[in-house]
C-alpha cells in the first residue's frame, strides 16, 4: 500500500521555497565537494555497499555539490534489484542508469494522475548527454522502497525518503545546478 498521509505539508513547504534539513552527508560526497569547480553545482550519483534489508535493493547515493557548501546526500534506489547488471543503456531494461552526465531538464509536481510509482512530489528530468537508447529518466520519490517485488524504479532514481526530494527540488531550483554524473 502506498503512503498517502503526511505529504500535502512537505510539497506546501516546496512550493512556498522553504528549504528543509537534509541528511549528513559521506565522506565520499566531502570528497567530491572539493572537486566541484567555482562555477556551478551538481549532482553525482555513486552506488553504495548498502542494501535495504527486506528487500536487498542496493542503495545508491544521489550527491549535490554546491560551491561553497557543505554536500548534501540522499538515498536512493535505481533500477531493481534483480537487474542491476542489465544492459545500462537497453530501453526497458529496468538497469540503473547509463554512467555519463545528464543535464537536468525540469523540475515539476507530480500530478495525481501521473504513476503511482513516481509518489507524489516532484519530477526532476533528466537528459542524458551521450548516445543512449534509455528515455523518459529522471529524479522521483519511490513510496515503494523496501516494500516487495515493487521495489525500486524502472530505471530512474527513486529517492527513498520524500522529504529529501523536496529539498533537492528546492535546491536544484535555487542554485541552478542542472548538471547530473552517473559514476556508477
Amino acid at each position: 500500500m502506498k503512503r498517502s498521509t503526511g505529504q500535502a505539508p512537505l510539497v506546501l513547504a516546496w512550493a512556498l521555497g522553504l528549504v528543509l534539513a537534509a541528511p549528513a552527508p559521506s565522506a565520499q560526497a566531502t570528497q567530491a565537494a572539493q572537486a566541484v569547480a567555482a562555477g556551478g553545482g551538481r549532482m553525482v550519483l555513486v552506488r553504495t555497499d548498502r542494501q535495504l534489508p527486506v528487500t536487498g535493493d542496493p542503495i545508491w547515493e544521489l550527491q549535490l555539490l554546491l560551491p561553497g557548501q557543505p554536500p548534501r546526500a540522499y538515498e536512493a534506489l535505481v533500477g531493481r534489484v534483480r537487474h542491476q547488471q542489465g544492459d545500462r543503456d537497453r530501453l526497458g531494461s529496468k538497469a540503473p542508469l547509463p554512467r555519463g552526465r545528464y543535464a537536468v531538464t525540469e523540475i515539476s509536481p507530480v500530478a495525481p494522475t501521473d504513476d503511482v510509482e513516481l509518489g507524489r512530489f516532484l519530477w526532476i528530468g533528466l537528459e542524458p548527454a551521450f548516445p543512449t537508447a534509455r528515455r523518459g529518466l529522471g529524479i522521483h520519490h519511490d513510496p515503494s522502497a523496501g516494500r516487495g517485488r515493487s521495489s525500486g524504479t524502472d530505471g530512474c532514481i527513486g529517492l527513498i525518503h520524500g522529504n529529501d526530494l523536496l529539498v533537492l527540488g528546492d535546491l536544484l531550483r535555487r542554485s541552478g545546478t542542472t548538471e547530473l554524473v552517473v559514476k556508477d
